[in-house]
């Protein structure tokens, strides 16, 4: 599944993202909205494919879409904390204190 195959679906309603990371298997980013701010403030990956790096397709697919809709991010999830960490490319989307 290559990175243009990937389906995302943005349910303003639910406050999530689901992101298809296998053919139909779905990993979720839920946040909180304040004003521009997403607190994004829990993510899961399907059981059956964690450790296969689902987790960074899900966050490489968010975290743009999160950019071009014009949001910043208080990343509450640990494992959005832990990834943002690592990957310093997208610091520019996070808020500070």
């Amino acid at each position: 599944m290559s990175s243009t195959d990937i389906q995302l679906i943005h349910d303003i309603e639910q406050n999530e993202f689901r992101i298809e990371v296998a053919p139909g298997e779905w990993a979720k980013v839920s946040y909180r909205k304040h004003g521009h701010v997403l607190f994004i403030d829990h993510t899961s990956v399907p059981s059956s494919l964690r450790g296969q790096g689902k987790g960074a397709v899900m966050m490489e697919t968010v975290l743009p879409e999160i950019e071009k809709l014009g949001y910043t991010i208080v990343a509450e999830c640990s494992y959005v904390k832990h990834y943002l960490a690592k990957h310093s490319a997208w610091q520019h989307l996070v808020v500070n204190g």
